[in-house]
């Protein structure tokens, strides 16, 4: 099957360096640098570019760029990335690598900003990065606020001439409504709201983003997307793996705090917005942020009836045993902490009036998988009364995220044979079929964007403060009332008995993991 009317028009991106906080992290080794050596491999970074590494460990520039290489090397040939196995481009490795430099010291100390801002200076003298500096924050959310302060300070964060200086911060944005809008005002007494790129990784995956795409760009889809037609919209973000040795942050998170506000509540919003009057950042934003505020609140009665908590106990994962939340070192023995949550919620416009939105994301599930399910409403059963049909297939359109990325669409059609029967069928859409793409991490588009100044993909103040404020009242309630339940599941299963309820009461289920 051939792609047709493919309109790409990338170019490179504009001069600049790349600064890179917690340069020695996982997240830099095995996300940020694979997307950059991708970028440079399909010529969509200047060849007027540089990258700083700043962290703890002393260790020389040489040093640094070797433990890059090893890693990106072995990340990108091996398997975690899906897509078509292609050889290791020595060439723009090689690119890349001359032109890394390192700075040890502590993150706090205004110091290190000083000798960062002088060595700014000098790379911009060797390799024309015209003043342009994308600062990139790979480091734990306590320090987010510190390292904005300290680029405010040293002048860093400064626009002069016509350069950029942009700060991409990573998840999470807060741990509740009251810490994200601190956080909010305290990076906007330095930058600008334009300067602050609030990254969501789920926003790079090539799905994601072709929803807009499919809604939009097809007339056959568009006209149904309302409660007119769709009955109800689940959203699944599942995972077989467990807190592992991250047991300590979990206990302080939560499978709440962790995935709805941004993850969750990205996908929610690009499936329920309506049109924007154009693809520009703002136009988007606007309307994914409309979404979230027309979220009927979740008073305490609510949070009650149309919200679950659920933490794993001991199972079996995939044929491995697996032990309980609770059994986890670094876990109190009487932990509350939920490990899977799953929701209801009702978002109150014209559009969506009457349709449920059903939300579940948890860990230690049966199958990994992150998928959207638009469920349509089933077509009048009168014209098959007299035959041997005695049910309908209802009709649904699927994106699925991960692991394999793709969109299905389910639907009913005649068995072969003299008699009036139907069975179910499928039309499925894999990208790696159809587009035959290289190995990516998401991260691509999302660092290619914020080089350009595109800020489409990324979260402005006001909608992670909308995200926040929706799930707040269920934080409370879980905090302030000790009775409130907390629901167990056997690890390896799809979660507890009462997410099955949330939808059961209405006469609906969850679409199966297995």
């Amino acid at each position: 099957m051939a792609e047709t009317g493919s309109t790409s028009r990338r170019e490179a991106a504009p001069p600049c360096t790349l600064v890179i906080f917690g340069a020695t992290g996982d997240l830099t080794k095995r996300l940020v640098m694979p997307a950059v050596y991708n970028l440079m491999r399909s010529g969509l970074i200047s060849r007027n570019f540089a990258i700083v590494g700043l962290g703890r460990s002393e260790q020389t520039d040489k040093d640094f760029a070797a433990y890059l290489a090893k890693e990106v090397r072995g990340f990108m040939q091996g398997h975690e990335m899906g897509g078509v196995p292609i050889p290791f481009d020595e060439e723009a490795w090689g690119f890349i690598e001359s032109h890394i430099s390192y700075l040890a010291g502590d993150l706090n100390d205004a110091g290190v900003y000083k000798r960062l801002s002088e060595h700014l200076k000098k790379l911009d003298a060797e390799n024309g990065t015209k003043g342009n500096v994308v600062f990139y924050l790979a480091v734990a959310a306590s320090m987010f606020g510190p390292i904005v302060d300290r680029l405010g300070e040293a002048g860093l964060a400064q626009q002069d001439g016509g350069s950029f200086r942009r700060v991409i911060i990573e998840k999470p944005f807060g741990t509740d409504l009251d810490s994200a809008r601190a956080l909010n005002a305290r990076v906007r007494k330095v930058l600008d709201e334009d300067q602050i790129y609030r990254i969501d990784h789920f926003l790079g995956k090539e799905t994601v983003q072709n929803i807009m795409v499919l809604r939009f760009a097809n007339g056959i889809f568009e006209p149904l997307w309302n409660r007119d037609h769709i009955d109800h919209v689940q959203i699944t973000v599942a995972e077989t793996v467990g807190v592992e040795r991250r047991a300590s942050f979990y206990e302080q998170t939560g499978a709440l705090r962790d995935m709805v506000p941004n993850h969750v509540f990205q996908l929610l919003s690009l499936i329920a917005m309506e049109p924007p009057n154009s693809f520009a950042a703002d136009a988007v934003r606007t309307e994914k942020t409309k979404v979230l505020e027309a979220v009927a609140p979740l008073d305490q009665e609510r949070v009650r009836r149309n919200v679950v908590r659920g933490q794993y106990s001991a199972g079996t994962v995939r044929g491995n045993a697996v032990e309980g939340y609770r059994e986890s070192q670094g876990v109190a023995k009487e932990s509350a902490t939920e490990t899977y949550v799953a929701m209801r919620l009702d978002i109150e416009n014209w559009r969506w009036a009457g349709v449920p939105f059903y939300l579940r994301t948890g860990k230690s599930m049966t199958r990994r998988t992150t998928e959207i399910s638009i469920q349509f409403k089933t077509v009048p059963f009168a014209l098959f009364r007299d035959t041997s049909v005695d049910t309908l297939t209802r009709n649904v359109l699927s994106f699925q995220l991960q692991p394999d990325e793709g969109v299905s669409l389910q639907f009913d059609a005649k068995r072969p044979g003299p008699e009036i029967e139907v069975g179910g069928v499928k039309m499925d859409f894999k990208y790696k079929d159809y587009f035959q793409a290289a190995p990516a991490t998401g991260y691509e588009t999302l660092i290619y964007d914020c080089m350009i100044g595109d800020a489409m993909l990324f979260q402005r103040a006001d909608s992670v403060e909308a995200g926040w404020a929706v799930v707040q009242p269920a934080l409370d309630y879980w905090r302030n009332d000790h009775s409130a339940p907390l629901e167990f599941y056997p690890a390896g299963s799809a979660g507890p008995d009462a997410a099955d309820q949330l939808l059961w009461r209405s006469g609906r289920q969850w679409r199966p993991l297995e």
